[in-house]
């Protein structure tokens, strides 16, 4: 198989291939910098076949490279864009059920398949059983209404802070 060696390359643009696809699934440009680090491995695989050990320092420093200093400034210009909402964001307004009896001092909602420690809007206990709404999220704590009753302060849903 002395072919072999001649054709890493192909190995490492397979390796970048399957990383820039699985990036898709994830969306969170990790993935995408791992790709980024196999084509420079595929790259120096190109001009010396024969090297593995510097195909792969150079994958990996080239990686870590831009993890380190694309990625950052690539979030921060995605979550800058107009439009964007994040997943916190995007959970009020949704509706789950309590839990738990929801109080000024305790209380746990399920929101989307998980549970949420919750406080109530307006200050009134809110009853085990209850459908919710989320008004805003405070940290780990989803402030929250029942879903019966008008917002707090009569505000409209277009109205409610973010």
């Amino acid at each position: 198989m002395p072919w072999l060696p001649a054709l890493v390359w192909v190995v490492w643009l397979a390796l970048a291939a399957i990383l820039a696809i699985a990036e898709m699934a994830t969306l969170d440009f990790t993935l995408l910098m791992l790709a980024g680090g196999a084509l420079a491995g595929c790259v120096v695989a190109l001009v010396f076949p024969s090297m593995v050990w510097l195909q792969i320092i150079v994958a990996v420093v080239a990686a870590i490279a831009l993890l380190w200093v694309l990625r950052p400034t690539l979030l921060q210009k995605v979550r800058s864009m107009p439009g964007y909402r994040s997943a916190l964001s995007k959970l009020v307004g949704s509706t789950g059920q309590a839990i738990t009896d929801i109080t000024t001092t305790e209380g746990e909602v399920k929101l989307a398949g998980e549970v949420w420690t919750a406080r109530p809007a307006d200050g009134s206990a809110i009853p085990k059983g209850a459908d919710v709404e989320v008004y805003r999220i405070d940290g780990a704590v989803a402030i929250v209404f029942p879903k019966n009753l008008p917002l707090p302060g009569g505000e409209t849903y277009w109205a409610r802070p973010e």
